[in-house]
C-alpha cells in the first residue's frame, strides 16, 4: 500500500517516548509498505536525519512547528470555538498545503495522523482510509476529574467538553483509532462508544539494542529517567523528594539518587535540596547508567499512556519499583516482575527491601527481561501495528 504518516514529533533523533513510538512504526511499515512522512519539526533538520530515515521512507517532508501558547490572540479566540484551543492555535497553513501538495501527485490507499494534532491534515487527504495513532484521553481527563478549586475546575471541564465533541465529530471520518494500553481503550469507548475499529498498539522497546550487561549494578543507587521538562515527570520527582527519599535515607543515609534528562527551563530551584541527588543532564547513552542503578524508581502520579521509561528498564535488567499510575496499562504482574506501592512508606520500605537484597534484585531483572521479550518487542507490536493498519484500508 501507499501510506502517508503525519507525524506531530520529527522521529529521528529517536530521543524522547513518542519520537521513538513514531520511528519503530516507521521501520514496521516500511518493511510491507511505501511510505512518506510529513512531520513537524521544532529545529532544522540536519542531513544526517534525513538520511537516517531514507530507509524507512519514500520522501521526508519536515515542516517547522509552532507550539500552543495560551497567550496568543488565536488561542484567546479559541475560547469562543468548539474546538480545543491548543488545535485552533496551532493549526499550521504551511502543513496544511504541503499535505495538499503532496496529495495532487500521489494517491494514497492509507493516512496515519499519529496524534489527535495531527487529524486536521489527514481530513484534507481523499479516499484514503484514515487511522487516528495513539489517541490519549488520561491526562485531560484526570485534570478535570481530579481538579477541586472551583475556577480550575471549571476551565478543565470546559477543555474535557471541548475534547469529547471534537473527537466525536472528527472521528466520524476515520476508519481506525489506535491506543497505547487497555485503560485508553476503555475510556475512548466510554465516551464514544460507537467508535469505530479501536486498536490496542503498546509501546514498546527495542530487545536487541537494550539488552542486561551494559555496566555492573551498584549498590545503594536509584535512577529516575524522564526529562523534567515534562510535568508529570517533574510531580514525580517532587514526590520522591519530599516523601520518599527521606525514608529511605534515614535507614541507607548512603544511597544516591540520580535524574536524567535535559533540564532547560526547569524550575529545579522548586525542588527539595538533597546532596544525594545528581541531576546527570541529557545523556547520549542513556543505557549504561541505567544498568548500573540498582533500583529504577518511578513514582508517578499523573499522565496517561505506558511508560517507556519502565519497559527499557526491565529490557536492560534493571527492576522497577513504581506506582499504580506508574506501571499502568502494563502487563505484567506485580511482585514478580516489578514492585508496586502507592504510599510513600510503602514505596520507602520496597526501595529498602531491594537494596538490601540482591537475590530479590537477581529474580525481578530475569523475569522483568523475559516479560518484555514476550510482549514488548517492536517488531512484534510493529507486525500487529502492520496488520490493523491493513485490515482497516482493505
Amino acid at each position: 500500500m501507499n501510506i502517508l504518516f503525519l507525524s506531530r514529533w520529527f522521529p529521528y533523533p529517536p530521543n524522547n517516548g513518542s519520537k521513538i513510538r513514531i520511528f519503530n512504526l516507521l521501520k514496521s511499515l516500511a518493511g510491507e509498505h511505501s511510505v512518506t512522512l510529513v512531520s513537524f519539526t521544532e529545529d532544522t533538520v540536519e542531513p544526517a536525519c534525513l538520511q537516517a530515515l531514507q530507509p524507512y521512507c519514500q520522501q521526508v517532508h519536515p515542516v517547522k512547528y509552532r507550539p500552543f501558547q495560551p497567550g496568543r490572540a488565536k488561542a484567546l479566540l479559541g475560547f469562543f470555538s468548539k474546538r480545543p484551543r491548543s488545535v485552533v492555535d496551532t493549526f499550521n497553513l504551511e502543513m496544511q498545503a504541503t499535505v495538499a501538495q503532496i496529495c495532487t501527485h500521489t494517491r494514497f490507499d492509507a493516512v496515519v495522523a499519529s496524534q489527535i494534532d495531527m487529524a486536521p491534515y489527514a481530513s484534507q487527504v481523499p479516499h484514503a482510509a484514515k487511522i487516528l495513532e495513539e489517541l490519549e484521553l488520561t491526562t485531560l481527563y484526570e485534570q478535570y476529574v481530579l481538579e477541586t478549586r472551583p475556577l480550575k475546575k471549571f476551565f478543565a471541564r470546559l477543555r474535557w467538553w471541548k475534547l469529547t465533541g471534537y473527537l466525536s465529530e472528527m472521528l466520524a471520518g476515520f476508519k481506525g483509532v489506535t491506543v497505547v494500553s487497555e485503560p485508553e481503550r476503555r475510556r475512548l469507548q466510554q465516551i464514544l462508544p460507537t467508535c469505530r475499529a479501536v486498536e490496542v498498539i503498546p509501546n514498546g522497546v527495542d530487545t536487541v539494542f537494550n539488552t542486561p550487561g551494559q555496566a555492573e549494578p551498584q549498590p545503594d543507587t536509584l535512577i529516575y529517567s524522564g526529562a523534567l521538562s515534562y510535568n508529570a515527570n517533574f510531580d514525580a520527582v517532587n514526590y520522591f523528594l519530599q516523601e520518599i527519599f527521606p525514608l529511605i535515607l534515614a535507614s541507607r543515609p548512603n544511597v544516591k539518587f540520580f535524574v536524567t534528562g535535559k533540564l532547560t527551563g526547569v524550575p529545579v530551584e522548586k525542588l527539595p535540596k538533597c546532596d544525594n541527588l545528581t541531576f546527570t543532564g541529557y545523556l547520549d547513552d542513556i543505557r549504561p547508567k541505567i544498568s548500573q542503578s540498582w533500583v529504577n524508581v518511578v513514582p508517578l502520579r499523573l499522565g496517561g499512556g505506558t511508560r517507556l521509561k519502565v519497559l527499557e528498564s526491565l529490557a536492560l535488567g534493571t527492576p522497577v519499583v513504581a506506582t499504580s499510575k506508574g506501571a499502568e496499562g502494563l502487563d505484567v504482574v506485580p511482585g514478580q516482575d516489578l514492585l508496586l506501592a502507592d504510599t510513600p512508606a510503602n514505596f520507602a520500605a520496597a526501595v529498602l527491601q531491594l537494596l538490601s537484597a540482591p537475590h530479590l534484585r537477581r529474580q525481578l531483572s530475569q523475569n522483568g527481561r523475559k516479560v518484555v521479550e514476550a510482549q514488548y518487542g517492536w517488531e512484534k507490536i510493529g507486525q500487529r501495528f502492520n496488520t490493523f493498519i491493513s485490515t482497516v484500508a482493505e
